[in-house]
């Protein structure tokens, strides 16, 4: 596809606001995921250290 403007690559020929609106959700989805699995290891490394100094 050939665009004129940056407004035209926006646009995207009128289904603009599905294709953002769609990139727009899946980094959001990503983003969530990110921050869960960041929390989930820091849990998880929690409990390991915490069951390490009860068992040694």
């Amino acid at each position: 596809m050939n665009w004129n403007s940056w407004a035209e690559v926006v646009a995207m020929g009128g289904y603009g606001q599905y294709v953002w609106g769609s990139l727009l959700v899946v980094a959001a989805v990503i983003a969530v995921e990110l921050i869960e699995l960041f929390l989930r290891r820091r849990a998880a490394l929690r409990s390991l250290r915490l069951n390490l100094t009860e068992h040694a």
